[in-house]
């Protein structure tokens, strides 16, 4: 899969065009792919190349914090590593990622649509979601869309909302799944489970102190989508995954400085490892089930009691679904 980070020479896809959808793609989530499939098969059928238009940051991001409301973001489900991990996975050919700014908000909807999907990208083949807006104050709608195709050469489409056992899937959906700990229905509604991946870095060895040696990873948003203490399973140290246990949130007993970090501890350390083994590896972590929310300890005995309290309650769990705790 090809990535390109701005448009900023005239048709940067070579070719006779792309097959086009546009949109944030957080978490790509059941309905996305269907999407995707969509536009796949289309882009083939043509002759095409296909081609996702994605935004950097969140759209909502930029206009909360240039309302002075940053809190009302949207809490941030996949980072965009996942993001374009997953978008690979579906077989995408190029992903376009556009950063959003000052420019590209106040761009209007029928200079986004030449300049943007006619000059740079030919799109001979633009499909979009129900609720598809776009341009400066949402003015772009899918009739405005379809209304140009027809005068531009490019054919529209527009893809209904896409439902699991009667529920719609949306973006919105896998958040308020996460936020609640239902580590099941967001798989349901992501068709996998929840996983975050990132390269190993160093901490503040805390954990090794406490007898609990983590890997940690930064989530690079200040409010991520799940939250809490998790039952997890680690892909990318050995060939078989490893179960595990992991704090996701603000360290609110040690640090509580904002920083989110994924913080995994594996049931039982591979010997084959080694002490320091494990930095600058890159891992996926699945948050398998919420044990609960972050807490403060009124200090680091307590705190490294509630870690073991974790840990066997991880283990209970993963008896109790059938999972081997460790070796």
């Amino acid at each position: 899969m090809r990535i390109l980070r701005g448009l900023h020479h005239p048709r940067p896809l070579p070719g006779p065009g792309c097959a086009l959808t546009i949109g944030n793609f957080d978490g790509v989530h059941r309905g996305h792919q269907a999407m995707l499939a969509l536009l796949i098969n289309e882009a083939k059928h043509r002759g095409l190349r296909s081609c996702v238009m994605t935004f950097e940051p969140h759209p909502r991001d930029f206009f909360a914090a240039r309302a002075g409301t940053p809190e009302k973001a949207p809490p941030r489900i996949a980072t965009l590593r996942d993001k374009l991990g997953e978008l690979a996975r579906c077989g995408v050919d190029d992903v376009v990622i556009l950063r959003f700014d000052e420019h590209l908000a106040s761009l209007p909807a029928e200079d986004f649509i030449q300049r943007m999907l006619v000059d740079r990208l030919n799109a001979r083949y633009v499909l979009v979601g129900d609720d598809f807006r776009f341009g400066a104050r949402r003015a772009g709608d899918y009739t405005m869309l379809d209304a140009a195709g027809a005068r531009l050469g490019f054919d529209v489409a527009r893809m209904l909302s896409y439902e699991v056992h009667g529920l719609r899937v949306s973006s919105s959906a896998v958040r308020e799944a996460l936020g609640t700990g239902e580590m099941e229905r967001a798989a349901t509604l992501l068709g996998r489970p929840y996983a975050i991946t990132g390269h190993v870095v160093h901490g503040k060895k805390l954990g090794r102190e406490l007898g609990f040696r983590t890997l940690n990873l930064r989530f690079p948003f200040h409010r991520p989508a799940a939250h809490g203490i998790f039952v997890v399973r680690v892909h990318g140290l050995t060939e078989t995954a490893l179960p595990g246990v992991a704090s996701l949130g603000v360290r609110p007993t040690v640090e509580d400085a904002g920083r989110v970090l994924l913080e995994t501890h594996c049931l039982e350390w591979p010997g084959q490892l080694g002490a320091e083994h494990g930095y600058g590896q890159l891992i996926s972590v699945e948050l398998l089930h919420k044990l609960h929310d972050e807490r403060r300890y009124e200090s680091l005995e307590a705190l490294r009691a509630a870690i073991a309290q974790d840990e066997a309650d991880a283990r209970a769990w993963l008896a109790s679904a059938g999972t081997p705790p460790g070796r």
